[in-house]
């Protein structure tokens, strides 16, 4: 017996010394201070704007405003343009102004794989009335750049909403697989889709 629990506890200590330790580290979504827009509707097209935001150490945050609806990737985009897939609720939305990055540190080198950003929703109904989600997304890398929704957290009214998102985030971002994998919801979400144009 004691000679196969030491193989297991070897086994152990290898698999943790390769996984990193995982932190948070916020940073401050202000679309007048740390964005610039790139495209944006002339008039009489509309009411829409794409801008680019700083993110964490490199890492942006892209924002795409259409209709009082926002869609956000995290991190390098394929091909360099975001707007080849869009992410929304379908009520009328807000981004929150604080990002939460899960961050991965092996050594030196540290690396955001996963965000967790708050999201106001309307009611349609009681405009006095709003949804706090929390989102959950997978960042996309530099050399991988798939970044996508992998889940939704009810926070109105959960106190447990951090904890269950950063489980998500810790447990699926980086093995989601973009536009194949089911998003995990945790409570009564509003409608959200994905459109790959």
């Amino acid at each position: 017996m004691r000679s196969l629990l030491i193989p297991l506890t070897f086994a152990g200590l290898c698999q943790a010394a390769q996984a990193g330790d995982i932190s948070s580290t916020y940073t401050d979504l202000d679309w007048k201070k740390d964005c610039v827009t790139y495209a944006q509707a002339e008039q009489g097209d509309g009411d829409w704007a794409d801008l680019a935001c700083s993110g964490y150490r490199g890492y942006p945050v892209l924002v795409g405003y259409d209709d009082a609806r926002e869609s956000l990737f995290y991190g390098f985009p394929p091909g360099g343009d975001m707007t080849s897939t869009w992410e929304s609720f379908s009520a009328l939305n807000s981004s929150g102004a604080k990002v939460e990055w899960r961050v991965e540190t092996n050594g030196d080198k540290a690396a955001p794989f996963a965000v967790i950003h708050r999201r106001s929703i309307s009611n349609g109904e009681d405009e006095t009335k709003k949804t706090e989600v929390l989102l959950v997304a997978k960042v996309a890398q530099m050399d991988a750049r798939d970044g996508c929704t992998v889940g939704l957290v009810l926070a109105t009214g959960n106190p447990a909403a951090n904890d269950q998102a950063r489980k998500i985030a810790d447990e699926k971002a980086k093995g989601f697989a973009c536009g194949k994998d089911k998003r995990v919801v945790i409570g009564d979400v509003p409608a959200f889709g994905r459109v790959d144009n």
